[in-house]
């Protein structure tokens, strides 16, 4: 115990004197948390630009316009003909346009079927996808109104009409992220990855440093085991920090839910961080340059996230790349994680995720121990 916390201090200081590990440790976790969760403060995209070409020009089309100025999501402007339409899009002045065409109300009016284009820029697939969904919507439902008003004008009653109107109606009700926004999918996964990636950049600088002063830590340590147990019960205090933080403040800011039950959170968190700090230790003694080692975590951040299974489903990534994420403590938090954070999901019915995240917690524990002792104590009684 006296050499577990005479290296746990001994960490304390080398982070108050080392700016890179002071920078990393103590100011990137929170001011990357706040800069994404900024980019995301509002979840949902709003007053897209939209240009309509009116050559219907009639009270139905006319209702059609002003239905669709009410969307949240659409900011309509009103444009003369096609083509200046088409150049407004192909200028990137607006995301798309909608085309009502000549004889709309006539031919609704005798029940035949009438069209309305609606064209839009799917490169940029996030707004014209709330577009496509909202102006759809507000089409259908014009288009039952006029078809409704037909049936009354038969003699049938509205209640005998309707089923005439829609004979199959979809109830969509989205359960979790109920507003199906991207930001409210994104924001929880982003602020996990931050927890994730600055432990790693601070364990593989630290451990960096370590290596080219090993005479002193077998000194203070004696064994790789207390090392380990030193080094990871600071940074385990201090993400554990973080975490309470990010889960408190930053969600309650973002306005991010917390469904399931909040000391399950934290525990299932307190799980992965302990995993993680052998994973980065094992991944810190293989690098001799701090520089290196900082560069190469650093770009590993957006490849980690891709094939953890959280913005492509997993089962359809690679057979190898499925593999190699089910190495990740990443993969299997971050499973958890969403299950109760947007779910209200009890750990207790995912027994295998957690299974996964402690099997691998040990897995890597072992091997930390085997690569301290291989490359900073027995390096030390090499030289």
């Amino acid at each position: 115990m006296k050499a577990i916390l005479q290296l746990l201090l001994r960490e304390i200081q080398k982070i108050g004197k080392d700016h890179s590990l002071l920078l990393v440790l103590m100011i990137a976790p929170v001011l990357y948390a706040f800069f994404y969760g900024s980019i995301y403060q509002y979840k949902e995209e709003e007053r897209v630009p939209l240009a309509i070409v009116d050559d219907d020009k009639t009270p139905l089309s006319q209702t059609l316009i002003d239905q669709i100025k009410k969307l949240q999501i659409a900011n309509v402007y009103i444009v003369s003909n096609l083509e200046d339409a088409q150049e407004a899009m192909n200028n990137g002045d607006c995301v798309g346009y909608l085309y009502i065409e000549n004889g709309l109300q006539k031919k609704m009016q005798q029940f035949k079927q009438a069209n309305t284009v609606l064209a839009l820029n799917s490169s940029k697939f996030l707004p014209s996808n709330d577009l496509a969904g909202g102006v759809t919507k507000v089409v259908l439902t014009v288009g039952a109104g006029v078809r409704l008003k037909y049936f009354n004008a038969k003699g049938l009653v509205t209640d005998v009409a309707m089923p005439e109107i829609n004979p199959i109606t979809a109830d969509y009700k989205p359960l979790h992220n109920e507003r199906s926004s991207y930001g409210q999918f994104l924001l929880p996964g982003l602020i996990a990855l931050i927890l994730q990636q600055t432990l790693l950049l601070g364990l593989t600088t630290s451990i960096v440093g370590d290596k080219k002063e090993n005479a002193e830590i077998v000194k203070i340590t004696g064994n790789p085991a207390n090392y380990l147990a030193g080094l990871g019960i600071v940074y385990f205090l201090l993400f554990m920090l973080y975490a309470v933080f990010f889960f408190t403040i930053n969600f309650s800011l973002l306005e991010i839910p917390v469904k399931g039950s909040f000391f399950q959170l934290l525990l299932i968190t307190a799980f992965f961080i302990m995993t993680v700090i052998p994973f980065g230790v094992v991944i810190g003694t293989l690098f001799k340059s701090k520089l290196i080692g900082m560069q190469i975590m650093a770009f590993s951040t957006y490849p980690i996230f891709l094939v953890t299974g959280y913005t492509w489903p997993f089962s359809s990534l690679p057979l190898i790349l499925q593999a190699f994420s089910s190495l990740l403590p990443t993969t299997p938090f971050l499973k958890i994680y969403i299950a109760i954070t947007q779910a209200g999901v009890s750990i207790t019915e995912m027994p295998g995720t957690v299974i996964h995240l402690l099997i691998l917690c040990t897995v890597y524990t072992w091997i930390a121990i085997f690569c301290v002792n291989r490359f900073i104590f027995k390096s030390n009684m090499v030289s």
